[in-house]
């Protein structure tokens, strides 16, 4: 997969692309990720990219123009275009999943009020949000992209079965997990984790990955991947409520 990001603060990328899963990808060759300064396409020689907004108030507007060229110069004929956006659509595991089987994405990166909302019109292909809230720009948000996509490449993760077991990858969040010591502060494992039998425990991660979801975002279940025993366990689970 190849990913670039346009961004005015590309030096913001530099620890992210360089540490942990992201920069061990990139060092494989699981995937390029190439980030652009918007400023190296700003027309005047003080490569101004933001200006006062038509209507005033507010603070400044994003140009139109260094977009529009920056995106159709770096832009290949199967990039996907996407403007991280408080108004975008959810960033979910649905569109991650989606976004991982695209060559090539482009991400716009805007600041301040914005981009020129003809740069949406014209060049984007797809607005995206991560949460309903606002951030001073896209960076951060394009690190949570890049990293949640980068995690369905194959390869990135070492054990595949950390990311087939991944909270919301069917639907419902993950189990509880635990480490050395046995015992912290009176808390103890589990003892079916320490049994061997791995068909029990099995059941036992089932039972509390539902638990969890039922207990901390039971939304999530109307739209899960559940089988007749899922909902056996979850009646029991809602009638000890």
């Amino acid at each position: 997969m190849q990913i670039k990001i346009v961004t005015i603060f590309p030096e913001i990328f530099d620890s992210f692309l360089g540490v942990s899963l992201i920069g061990r990808a990139i060092e494989a060759g699981r995937c390029t990720i190439e980030v652009v300064d918007l400023r190296a396409y700003a027309r005047d020689r003080h490569r101004v990219v933001d200006d006062e907004p038509y209507g005033g108030g507010g603070g400044m507007v994003m140009k139109a123009e260094p977009w529009l060229e920056a995106v159709r110069d770096l832009a290949a004929e199967a990039s996907w275009r996407v403007q991280l956006s408080p108004q975008g659509s959810r960033l979910d595991e649905a569109k991650v999943r989606e976004l991982s089987g695209r060559e090539r994405l482009l991400l716009l990166c805007g600041r301040y009020e914005g981009i020129d909302e003809r740069v949406r019109k014209l060049v984007v292909d797809e607005e995206i949000s991560i949460g309903d809230y606002v951030l001073s720009g896209g960076e951060t948000a394009a690190m949570v992209l890049v990293e949640a996509v980068a995690r369905q490449i194959p390869g990135v993760v070492g054990l595949a079965d950390s990311v087939e077991n991944d909270s919301f990858r069917h639907g419902i969040l993950d189990y509880p997990h635990y480490t050395r010591p046995r015992d912290v502060e009176g808390l103890a494992v589990p003892e079916v984790l320490l049994s061997g039998d791995h068909a029990a425990v099995a059941r036992w991660r089932r039972q509390e990955a539902l638990r969890a979801t039922l207990t901390k975002r039971p939304d999530l279940l109307e739209a899960a991947e559940l089988s007749d025993e899922d909902h056996r366990i979850l009646g029991r689970l809602r009638g000890k409520q």
